[in-house]
């Protein structure tokens, strides 16, 4: 559904940026009904090119929305992807410090990287796995220029995705012999556990999810590269964090990443 306001999609991306250094921002809905997907992604490909034209470069894509009940919550069938720029990645064990944050969220994910392009027309799951090259053990920094995470599903997707940063685990696996369906996933603050999952949690199994990025990154002529990092969507109730929490998520069979949220 498209909107009727007179307020531009240059403009809310303006307002968007604006928010990283000024702090949060009304939900858009002077500019964007909740569930136009094309002026979202609009406003989120604005600022994409802007930000990669003051220097910054894009590594790879984050997948959000993967769960059923998020989706019905915000009212959508599908998912949604923001961009991955390298000045996103903190270190495995490293530390984020607050002024890169505004409300921040933890969840665990599985990230996938490619080996190869997937740039076909038409994207299979098994291209999908012969095109990766390694799994790793992913956190996913999430977080929002929308007050108090008061999200319809084009603000997220204005939003980056609703994206912060991310920690990649320090091993890295082939696909063959990992079970990324029924492994299991602890995500701990300070020792202690806060939240539980699977990989079916992700869309039924991970590589759903990222046959749906590749395919419609293909489809938007923006495919897929070697080298690229995707983040493939949470396995388990994302968390809030808080000024110095130390966080970890161990998938099985990928081991962990974790780091520490610095005191201000």
């Amino acid at each position: 559904m498209a909107t009727t306001s007179t307020v531009s999609h240059v403009e809310l991306a303006a307002r968007l940026r604006a928010a990283y250094a000024g702090g949060t921002v009304p939900p858009l809905r002077d500019g964007l009904e909740p569930v136009d997907a094309d002026g979202a992604y609009a406003v989120q490909a604005i600022n994409t090119r802007i930000w990669q034209e003051s220097g910054r470069r894009i590594i790879g894509r984050k997948i959000g929305l993967t769960a059923k009940s998020v989706q019905a919550q915000l009212g959508v069938g599908q998912p949604d992807f923001g961009v991955l720029f390298d000045d996103m990645q903190i270190a495995d064990g490293g530390s984020l410090s607050p002024a890169r944050v505004i409300q921040p969220k933890a969840e665990a994910e599985i990230a996938l990287i490619l080996g190869a392009d997937l740039d076909a027309k038409v994207i299979s799951r098994a291209m999908v796995e012969a095109a990766t090259a390694q799994a790793v053990a992913a956190i996913e920094i999430v977080d929002s220029r929308i007050a108090d995470w008061k999200i319809t599903f084009a603000d997220t997707v204005a939003d980056n995705g609703s994206s912060g940063l991310f920690v990649l685990g320090g091993e890295r696996r082939p696909l063959a012999g990992l079970d990324l369906w029924t492994c299991g996933m602890v995500l701990e603050v300070n020792d202690a556990v806060v939240s539980l999952g699977a990989g079916a949690a992700c869309l039924g199994h991970p590589l759903n999810a990222a046959v749906w990025l590749a395919q419609t990154l293909a489809d938007r002529g923006e495919p897929l590269r070697a080298g690229d990092v995707l983040l493939t969507g949470a396995l388990g109730p994302m968390v809030t964090i808080h000024p110095g929490d130390h966080v970890r998520a161990t998938i099985g069979g990928l081991g962990s990443a974790s780091f520490t949220f610095a005191q201000g």
